[in-house]
């Protein structure tokens, strides 16, 4: 489908409110996803779609479940399931976003790290769509307080990434519990045999849907990032812009809002800036693109409707202020620039949350995304103090002074003050009470976690190519990486997955940042990154997984002793855990392995066999003492009494 030709939401049936909020937020086509999704899902049908992340699959499912929506229904009638706690917060939030104008909605994330007792009050109070992590969603389920009667929609949100870490179980375990007339959407990047199995298996005469990622880039295109964390975009923003060098540059936006609000920042800082959105009449929108030609203006602050198939030479910089919505929009936008044979530069703002968006905009491209440096206090003083001079030059070269000259020498009579004093107090004048240089600050350096993305990379799944030799159980961990030991191992039926999806959980810890796992009869070994947080390390130790607490330390550290309190009251992890805000009732006696399935308690050792033995035979025997000396003392009596003599 042509861009010509592509349709709007408008032309999706979508309801009245749901289209009002795509409106406020900006969004005015839809995702090649989108646009095949949308109408399946608005007619009722099961749906089985492949796609990479960043092709726009949430608002595929959210759009349609929305406009469905019946918002007298107090019990959930959407559940998404997600593979981590960051992806449902996302996926939450975009539910909200879209839900701006139904009056009444509420949308609920649960997961594990977060309080039972705030998740259980929503859920008493009445909420429309739960968006969660299988393992605290199972828990809910259990307990009863998530109620599935009334489910409408259930989406699996990335389900090759919950078969990696292990909650593929605990997935089909949810599907059997939700009513037969339910609607499924299933969306997986890749689609692995046990992924199949649950399609085939729970879906009914599901609808297909494959996006094919385009990887066509200009070759000439130099593409970086910068981590916006440590730094404010715009500050971040008006660095670069002062320390590029460019002609011509867009800057991509995702609302029509921002435009105008970051355009008129830029203007007053100084920069020829002006904003390009749909709410500009179509003949200033050209005089504007007419002005950036004949280099009236230098920057358009920009949405992806209003510059698509904007060509104008002058553009050397795209820079992506927000990160586009998805990985089309990205090719899109960075094609404005490296045009007929030139070279551009394309700068993408990716905040951590945002990670998962770089790698996949990574493989849409088929290219590695470097990783930028702001420059320093001293470059940008440096920069400035060099235009300053240059704007002296020009004005001497070009400028007729010979007014100004007689006024400054007769000041200088006049005041007998030196002619350099003057200059110094005219070039104040001129600068007004914005400083010309910066103040020494550290530029905050990028995070760890961001150089070292090659771990990044997903795992190959070519069964044919070459394997890199095992590694033995005692080899050394990797650079950047420390040997944790942690106290479960095959006695407690645990399995690596186990292990992962809980401190990917629990810690914030990218689950390709985990290395080697070894397991052992009584506990097992996992490679985490050394620089991990104390109060990370220290949460970690509560985390419940096959019914025990995990108990980290560093290996050749002796163990603390586990705690003895009940998992009931710990607030952990997703696996391995049962929960009550009181006290477990009869049904939930004992913990839980990461599968779910019942414990058995340990028989007592050998040595605790023989000191029962031997406290029962004590009592045993004391006993019969006692029985003994009561019937002897009521003999005695009997024999006074036969004998006359009277008793005490």
């Amino acid at each position: 489908m042509s861009e010509s030709e592509q349709l709007s939401f408008a032309q999706l049936a979508l309801s009245a409110p749901v289209l009002k909020a795509l409106t406020d937020v900006g969004y005015e086509t839809p995702s090649p996803i989108q646009a095949e999704t949308i109408p399946l899902l608005l007619e009722g049908r099961d749906v089985l779609g492949q796609a990479q992340t960043g092709t726009g699959k949430t608002a595929a499912f959210a759009l349609p479940a929305l406009s469905n929506i019946d918002i007298k229904q107090q019990d959930p009638q959407i559940l998404v399931l997600a593979p981590t706690r960051e992806l449902a917060i996302q996926v939450a939030e975009a539910f909200q976003k879209y839900a701006k104008h139904i009056k009444g909605f509420n949308v609920l994330p649960i997961y594990g790290g977060q309080e039972y007792g705030g998740q259980i009050r929503s859920l008493k109070r009445g909420v429309h769509a739960v968006v969660g992590t299988p393992g605290r969603v199972m828990d809910h389920i259990r307990k009863g307080t998530l109620k599935l009667d009334g489910l409408k929609t259930l989406v699996l949100d990335e389900a090759d990434e919950m078969l990696r870490m292990g909650f593929i179980d605990d997935v089909e375990w949810i599907l059997e519990q939700t009513p037969k007339t339910r609607q499924i959407a299933l969306f997986s990047a890749t689609m692995p045999t046990q992924v199949r199995r649950i399609a085939t298996a729970h879906l009914s005469n599901p609808a297909q849907v494959t996006i094919k990622m385009k990887t066509a880039t200009a070759e000439k295109i130099r593409q970086r990032f910068w981590p916006v964390s440590g730094m404010h975009k715009l500050d971040a923003l008006t660095r670069i812009l002062e320390a590029e060098t460019f002609d011509g540059m867009i800057i991509f936006v995702r609302t029509r809002i921002v435009t105008v609000e970051l355009a008129e920042k830029l203007s007053a800082r100084g920069f020829a800036a002006t904003a390009l959105n749909g709410d500009i009449p179509q003949a200033q929108r050209e005089r504007t693109v007419e002005q950036l030609k004949k280099g009236k203006l230098d920057i358009l602050v920009a949405t992806d409707v209003a510059a698509r198939g904007l060509d104008v030479e002058r553009i050397s910089h795209v820079v992506n202020y927000d990160i586009p919505h998805d990985t089309e929009a990205y090719i899109h936008r960075i094609g404005r620039t490296g045009r007929a044979g030139r070279e551009g530069d394309a700068i993408l703002f990716v905040a951590p949350r945002e990670r998962r968006m770089l790698n996949a905009i990574e493989r849409a491209t088929n290219s590695k995304i470097e990783l930028m440096e702001l420059p320093s206090t001293e470059l940008i003083n440096d920069k400035r103090i060099a235009q300053f001079k240059q704007a002296i030059a020009n004005t001497l070269a070009t400028e007729d002074l010979g007014l100004f000259k007689h006024l400054i020498e007769q000041y200088q009579n006049e005041h007998n003050v030196p002619a350099i004093e003057i200059a110094s107090a005219l070039a104040k004048l001129v600068q007004g009470d914005s400083p010309l240089l910066l103040q020494h600050k550290p530029v905050p350096r990028s995070d760890k976690a961001w150089e070292s993305r090659d771990n990044d990379k997903p795992r190959s799944r070519d069964r044919g190519a070459e394997r890199p030799p095992r590694q033995r159980k005692d080899a050394p961990p990797e650079k950047g990486l420390q040997r944790f030991r942690v106290e479960v191992g095959h006695i407690h039926k645990v399995m690596p997955g186990n292990l992962v999806g809980a401190i990917a959980n629990e810690a914030g810890i990218d689950s390709q940042n985990i290395g080697r796992i070894n397991i052992f009869d009584d506990h097992s070994t996992i490679d985490l990154p050394a620089d991990m947080p104390e109060d990370i390390f220290a949460s970690l130790k509560k985390v419940w997984v096959a019914g025990q607490t995990l108990n980290i330390s560093r290996e050749g550290e002796a163990p603390k002793a586990p705690s003895k309190r009940s998992p009931a009251r710990r607030n952990d992890d997703d696996r391995g855990r049962v929960f009550d805000e009181d006290k477990p009732k009869r049904a939930f006696k004992g913990t839980r392995d990461a599968g779910d399935k019942p414990v058995k308690k340990a028989k007592p050792g050998v040595k605790a066999r023989e000191r029962e033995r031997q406290k029962a035979a004590a009592k045993a025997k004391a006993k019969t003492a006692t029985a003994k000396a009561k019937k002897a003392k009521v003999a005695g009596k009997a024999k006074k009494k036969s004998n006359g003599k009277p008793t005490l």
